[in-house]
């Protein structure tokens, strides 16, 4: 038996069968077919045929071309199925519909991960049929996220033209631009953000620990609790959070004092590092021993002494930034929840609040 595709690059049929709507038309079953070819290229067109059956499984619109299925633009394709004899027994017609998903607010379109075929020569038909489609639309940036568990679907995308954009654990986003000229699309996360905790008592006692994993430079030294923000999560509740993780003290955010820009940090991306002022809560020492080799409440005089201080110009300046915070000849950033008619979410604005005529003196002085 011989099989004859629109697409010569496909030859799954017992794939196509189970993945797209079918109908298949016995000739000796079914009385009066007309089948009217409009166009039928081998690559780069659409195809359509007009069923005209008692088949229920024919779906056929007024005009005579097949109804879609689902949402986006519909191409079927005719299949004849060839016997010994040379006569054409059946008919077979199939769907090739664009990937279901969303349009942007940018003129883009961003593909449905959960509504994906999971096999990879409908994913090949479909992807070729939808960048088609795409481009007759006038979209412009295509995203196309594939989770982990279709990551056979990755050369695929790629072989069509996508480009990686960015990569978690469970999952690949890439991109296709398809206008002429540079690609518009914004690029991936170009930062990190990390979090310092100046955590100082009523002692005058400043909370440090000893990280269990270091550079061989580190090793026994005794530094701030430091860590990164997760996805989503503010600053100040990071950085308290972090603390707490690590050493088991339970802090308030008071605010920034400063913070540093570096450059070609990990996986060369750069960094943001926040130096933030916190009030302790407790007293109680209980370190995350996976993270942490000790804690302790080090007296600020014998911190300002210790190497890590001493030998890192960095390191010394904060801590004169906090010794001229505490003398109020320095002024810090407090949290303010704060909307904005850009985005209409609440966010945080870090700014400093003037309360008096010392404050303002302070500052500018």
């Amino acid at each position: 038996m011989e099989l004859k595709l629109c697409d010569p690059r496909s030859t799954a049929l017992a794939h196509m069968r189970r993945l797209y709507s079918t109908s298949v038309i016995n000739w000796n079953d079914t009385l009066g077919v007309r089948v009217s070819h409009l166009f039928c290229p081998c690559r780069g067109s659409s195809a359509r045929a007009a069923l005209s059956s008692k088949s229920n499984n024919a779906h056929a619109t007024s005009n005579g071309a097949l109804s879609s299925y689902g949402q986006g633009a519909t191409e079927s394709c005719l299949y004849h199925t060839s016997g010994t004899n040379g006569i054409n027994s059946s008919v077979y017609s199939r769907d090739l519909r664009v990937l279901d998903g969303h349009d942007d607010e940018y003129g883009g379109f961003v593909v449905d991960p959960d509504k994906l075929p999971t096999n990879q020569n409908a994913f090949s038909l479909m992807l070729r049929s939808s960048l088609s489609h795409w481009k007759m639309k006038g979209k412009q940036g295509i995203w196309l996220k594939l989770p982990l568990q279709l990551s056979e679907l990755v050369p695929i995308a790629v072989k069509e033209g996508f480009r990686y954009h960015h990569a978690e654990t469970n999952y690949v986003m890439l991109t296709y631009w398809l206008p002429e000229g540079p690609c518009m699309l914004p690029g991936n996360a170009s930062h990190q953000v990390g979090v310092g905790g100046l955590v100082i008592n009523d002692k005058d006692e400043v909370l440090v620990v000893q990280e269990r994993y270091c550079s061989p430079a580190c090793v026994d030294l005794w530094k701030l609790p430091t860590g990164f923000i997760a996805e989503s999560e503010e600053i100040f509740e990071g950085v308290v959070r972090e603390v707490k993780e690590e050493t088991g003290i339970d802090t308030e955010f008071i605010e920034i004092i400063g913070f540093r820009h570096a450059h070609d940090v990990a996986f060369n991306k750069s960094d943001l590092f926040f130096i933030c002022m916190l009030r302790p809560l407790s007293t109680q020492i209980m370190i995350d021993d996976v993270e942490i080799q000790a804690a302790k409440w080090m007296p600020l005089v014998e911190f300002v002494k210790h190497q890590l201080v001493q030998g890192d110009r960095m390191f010394k300046k904060v801590i004169d930034i906090y010794i001229a915070r505490l003398s109020k000849q320095y002024c810090g950033l407090s949290a303010h929840q704060s909307a904005s008619k850009f985005d209409s979410k609440e966010s945080t604005l870090y700014y400093h609040v003037i309360d008096s005529q010392n404050d303002f003196e302070a500052c500018s002085g």
